[in-house]
């Protein structure tokens, strides 16, 4: 139990530049009867967030609110009738209500999941949104089977990364889009690097195959349109994002699940699939409990190894933001708390 009186937490108190993020000081949460308090060590910061920043991520909660799908900590106050965890359990978790830019964070238990305590804070953090995520895409949408051949979009980033580090131990032939800054990321994993900004990945890829069996698209409009063009009759392909160049937006959205419905009705055998990582944790915890707990393992087993891009102190989430938005490192940024 704390004994601290006031904690940190991150504010976006309207959209726009990163001048709208604000850390402000507070009374430290109480919990709810059902609920647990976890102490921060690890916040994720997502591309999600800097879409909310910005003002086009319609899932988000309107402003004033604090950003932050994934967080790990220690567990530090348990409600009365809270079950199945206990004050200084090591966890992880993914919260779909957003919140985890903070020192503490009350949430029901049924969203932690246990953590070895000898894994790092940053990495065990990349698990609860990327990885979740990249599995997700792989064996719930794509169902994908060892060998066959896929196209990732993004591959550099936090869960382009991911996908290449699963999908390497599948055997996947991969192919993934990146510039050629990040091209040495992207081949370390398993991944042969197209560089986005140059060559025509829908032409690269139809000189090299015959099409991929299934393609990862996190961008949505005329990408999707190629990615699924890029795709072999009977293939997959995976929507994971509608951000666009511009930040995404719900007009953005729904076009992007117009588009999905259009394309699944040509009659070549192809399917266009959406993944929404917080709408599958909220729908099925057991599905988000086994999986996560298996990427634990396989992470504490040496199978896994998250990148991380930057470890940026929670006060300089400004920092952070910027980071991500701009695209200047590989995988994941993680806020960590003041040393």
């Amino acid at each position: 139990m704390t004994s601290v009186k006031e904690y940190k937490r991150v504010v976006l108190t309207g959209n726009g530049s990163t001048d709208n993020l604000t850390v402000v000081e507070e009374a430290v949460p109480e919990p709810g009867p059902d609920e647990v308090r976890v102490r921060i060590l690890a916040a994720g910061v997502a591309y999600s967030d800097i879409m909310a920043q910005h003002g086009g991520y319609p899932l988000a909660p309107k402003v004033p609110f604090t950003p932050g799908y994934d967080f790990a900590g220690i567990v530090d106050r348990v409600g009365r009738t809270a079950v199945g965890i206990d004050e200084g359990d090591y966890v992880v978790a993914l919260n779909p209500a957003f919140g985890c830019y903070a020192e503490y964070v009350c949430v029901r238990p049924e969203l932690l999941v246990a953590v070895p305590e000898e894994l790092d804070a940053a990495e065990v953090v990349s698990l609860a949104l990327n990885y979740l995520t990249a599995h997700c895409i792989l064996h719930r949408k794509a169902r994908i089977q060892r060998n066959e051949t896929v196209l990732v979009h993004a591959a550099a980033g936090g869960v382009g990364t991911a996908l290449l580090q699963l999908g390497k131990l599948l055997d996947l032939n991969m192919y993934g889009t990146a510039s050629v800054g990040k091209h040495a990321t992207v081949r370390e994993f398993g991944g042969i690097p197209i560089d986005y900004r140059n060559q025509d990945f829908l032409k690269y890829i139809k000189d090299e195959t015959e099409g991929v069996d299934a393609a990862f698209d996190p961008f949505g409009g005329d990408n999707l349109r190629r990615s699924y063009k890029a795709v072999k009759k009977g293939g997959r392909v995976v929507s994971y994002g509608f951000a666009g160049d511009h930040f995404g937006g719900l007009g953005r959205m729904i076009l992007g699940v117009i588009q999905m419905s259009t394309l699944n009705l040509w009659p070549d055998g192809k399917r266009v699939r959406l993944c929404a990582t917080p709408g599958e944790v909220k729908n099925d915890n057991a599905w988000y409990r086994a999986t996560l707990s298996e990427l634990i393992a396989m992470l504490a087993k040496g199978q896994l190894k998250p990148v991380i891009g930057a470890r940026v102190p929670f006060t300089e989430v400004k920092r952070a933001h910027q980071l991500v938005e701009q695209g200047d490192v590989s995988g994941k940024v993680v806020l960590v708390g003041e040393t």
